[in-house]
């Protein structure tokens, strides 16, 4: 019997493991996880605790398994990378984020299987723009602040040169992710959404710190994010994995810039509480690599057919609080 696969690497992670939460609502589906899950109490294990898999492959053994698998498998939607922005090892970056991410394009080239992959806003660097342009040149032009854009924006142009040469998947997108925040992140620590790390002391009954302002027109607390649910970017790839006739890169955010006042505002209200916010000094290591503003242009990914709207910051943070921070399980 003839089996539908969906393999998802970092599958057990923040973002993949909604994916595959939202892709596993298919029972005529199997979505294969692909990743590491460690130390048994950090919990990752959680992530994917209440869905269905097909299989689960270690990252080494990945190649292996598709080469024997490959007829069934639909679409590779690859999610894994190093994500951290302060990594400090940047051939460990360039390992994860670009030379794997080559190896699976062109894997998914040579056995014409579609390809989704997570590129980052991180890739527009300073921008004031944030146009999702596509062309080889757009993409050449961006100037990222540190590895870990770096690592994805190269990605992205060795997508567009390979697609140009016609040596490309069937269907071959590119999400630049904005600020994702929602369920299943208790696993990163330092690199959740600020949502999740301001939580435990807003339940707790604290105020919050948040960074000072270092530059002119700009208020402590108001520098801007956007900050798009994490559901919402399961939504998309669910529907990418629908219409195989989309390519490209795209953005994926919420398509408004919220402050993050705005964003802690909103965790004191869904807790009940009034807002008590202090301001911190930012880390000299990261002032002058630290962006003031982000905003997704969405119209590209609009104009390909996704119509669904993306939730509102208030809503997402509601929902995010009410049914997983401050729940005693606070998986997805």
């Amino acid at each position: 019997m003839t089996r539908r696969i969906i393999f998802v690497t970092g599958g057990a992670g923040f973002i993949g493991s909604n994916i595959v939460a939202r892709l596993a609502e298919d029972p005529n589906l199997d979505v294969v996880v692909c990743d590491r899950l460690r130390e048994a109490e950090l919990g990752k294990w959680r992530n994917i605790a209440k869905h269905p898999i097909g299989d689960f492959v270690a990252p080494e053994a990945m190649f292996d398994w598709l080469d024997k698998r490959w007829r069934d498998v639909e679409l590779v939607v690859h999610m894994g990378a190093v994500s951290s922005t302060t990594e400090p090892d940047a051939d460990k970056i360039i390992h994860s984020n670009f030379t794997l991410s080559r190896d699976l394009f062109r894997w998914c080239a040579d056995h014409q299987r579609r390809f989704v992959y997570a590129s980052s806003a991180a890739t527009y660097g300073d921008s004031v723009d944030f146009q999702d342009s596509d062309d080889i040149d757009s993409l050449a032009a961006l100037r990222p602040l540190n590895t870990y854009g770096w690592s994805k924006a190269l990605f992205d142009l060795f997508a567009a040169r390979q697609a140009a040469r016609d040596y490309a998947p069937p269907q071959w997108v590119g999400l630049k992710f904005f600020n994702v925040y929602g369920p299943n992140e208790e696993h990163k620590h330092s690199m959740k959404s600020v949502a999740s790390q301001i939580w435990p002391k807003i339940r707790d009954g604290h105020s919050v710190q948040l960074f000072k302002s270092y530059r002119e027109g700009v208020p402590d607390g108001g520098q801007s994010r956007d900050f798009v649910y994490v559901r919402d970017v399961a939504d998309v790839v669910a529907w990418l994995a629908k219409n195989e006739q989309v390519n490209g890169i795209y953005n994926l955010g919420s398509g408004t810039a919220r402050t993050f006042e705005d964003l802690a505002r909103a965790v004191f209200t869904a807790a009940g509480r009034e807002p008590e916010i202090e301001y911190t000094p930012m880390p000299p290591a990261i002032r002058d690599k630290y962006q003031y503003f982000t905003q997704a242009h969405m119209e590209r990914l609009q104009a390909a057919g996704y119509n669904q709207p993306m939730t509102s910051l208030e809503d997402g943070v509601a929902d995010y609080v009410t049914r997983y921070l401050s729940q005693p399980d606070p998986y997805r």
